[in-house]
């Protein structure tokens, strides 16, 4: 089977980028700190690790900022604590996994990362330091936090390499079923989670809660967002539910049938799916072809790759790229070196030349380096999971990636889908496989397997 595997890259460079720029956790406000720590304990074990009530606090004061504006939709402060907590808990899970495999972010990564951050919301990095601490907060907790993000989309990244494949005859099924259907569904959900291997008891259950959450929308005593908060188990529950615009190829194919039939704000009825009882939500729906543009930065560079390994430690590396960067900083062709030293088979032979690109598609530490540089600027020795760089930036234009990719869009919306499904597997098995003791609430909990809300009656 043939596979498209540059979207697929793309997808998940673009995954750890975008994670980059989401905002940090909230901090306490300062008067409330002194509190915190005073009161500081345990909210849970999980394994070897630990979640503070101070963590907990921090988070649950970040989506009460969130929802300032729609605090009626957020469930009752035990739900609120718990459903964070849960979070809270999968991110130990995920960042313990992560360095279990090898996966680390060292220092000069971080800052690069900090650099980028500052410059896309085109701020200083002094000045992003001055904003988080003027916050209560302090820059090392800001550190530590966007460290651990990097970790995470790491973790995704590995996990999705060489799982995550599209078949061309799949991009061509879904390229013919966009120009059939023409339309692209905003969509939300609700999810009534089931274990792997689910008892009849546990089955019916579920399917119980499922339909009491149906009752309580279509009685108007509760509207679609603030039950996906109060009551679904899906990652975004705290964010409504929502599933963003998806084209039909995005959606799995029994529940595209039914969206195709269905009205803006219709909700389907229950349904039976892989990870247990779902309601869907169509929001709004559109033509695809008057979707908005897609426009992009993208950029024109060459570089040289000196590749770690293979009997050349990453300090061999290291010096080696910096005696190349002297060179070119006394005069020295950049294509000649780069024919003449770069390890990167597929550049080399162009003088090191990658031609246009996005930022992300190289992956977040390459693109953090392009941004910062000028046109015709080469930059100081970088260090990505291929090795060290030395990269000029050529060129900077806007581009329509709607016009020339169209076929790399479908691409990579198929591998988004897949990933998802895989990655939201992944984690049920991790969190099921954990040892978690829950100290908050009325009563303490310890588990093997993810905490399931309890059935709530309309």
């Amino acid at each position: 089977m043939t596979t498209s595997s540059r979207p697929v890259k793309t997808l998940l460079a673009c995954l750890l980028t975008a994670s980059l720029l989401a905002p940090a956790v909230a901090p306490l406000p300062v008067h409330a700190q002194q509190q915190a720590r005073e009161l500081d304990r345990i909210a849970a074990v999980v394994n070897e690790d630990v979640v503070l009530r101070s963590e907990l606090d921090r988070a649950v004061a970040n989506i009460r900022a969130q929802y300032a504006d729609r605090a009626g939709q957020l469930p009752p402060d035990d739900v609120l604590e718990r459903q964070v907590l849960e979070r809270l808990v999968l991110t130990k899970l995920q960042v313990a996994r992560a360095q279990e495999t090898g996966i680390r972010v060292n220092d000069e990564e971080l800052d690069q990362a900090i650099a980028a951050i500052a410059q896309q919301n085109g701020a200083t990095v002094a000045q992003l330091r001055q904003r988080v601490t003027s916050d209560g907060s302090t820059f090392d907790e800001f550190r530590a936090s966007i460290r651990e993000e990097m970790l995470l989309q790491r973790l995704r990244q590995r996990f999705a390499q060489g799982r995550i494949n599209v078949s061309e005859a799949e991009i061509e099924a879904a390229m013919a079923a966009t120009a059939a259907t023409g339309q692209q569904f905003h969509l939300a959900h609700i999810l009534v989670a089931l274990p792997e291997g689910a008892t009849p008891e546990q089955i019916a259950t579920a399917q119980k809660k499922i339909e009491g959450v149906k009752a309580l929308i279509d009685k108007g005593e509760m509207d679609f967002a603030a039950a996906a908060v109060r009551y679904s188990d899906s990652p975004n529950a705290l964010e409504g539910g929502d599933l963003g615009w998806r084209s039909s190829d995005e959606i799995p194919s029994a529940f595209a049938r039914l969206v195709q039939n269905m009205q803006p704000g219709q909700v389907t009825d229950p349904i039976r799916g892989p990870s247990g009882f779902q309601l869907l939500r169509v929001v709004e729906v559109r033509d695809a072809s008057q979707a908005p543009a897609q426009m992009v930065t993208q950029y024109h560079g060459r570089h040289i790759l000196i590749r770690v390994g293979e009997g050349k430690s990453d300090d061999q590396a290291r010096a080696e790229a910096e005696t190349l960067a002297a060179r070119l900083a006394g005069g020295a062709d950049f294509a000649e070196l780069a024919r003449a030293s770069s390890q990167d088979q597929n550049s080399a032979a162009r003088g090191g030349d990658l031609g246009w690109f996005t930022p992300e598609e190289f992956g977040p530490e390459f693109g953090a380096q392009v941004t910062l540089l000028q046109d015709n600027q080469v930059s100081k020795p970088f260090r990505t999971q291929a090795g060290w760089h030395v990269l000029q930036r050529l060129g900077t234009r806007q581009a329509n990636v709607g016009d020339a990719n169209k076929r790399a869009q479908v691409a990579e919306t198929i591998g988004r889908r897949k990933l998802e499904d895989e990655w939201n597997r992944f984690l049920r098995e991790l969190r099921g496989e954990a040892y978690v003791d829950m100290r908050v609430g009325n009563a303490s909990t310890t588990t093997n397997a993810p905490a399931t809300p309890a059935a709530t009656g309309g």
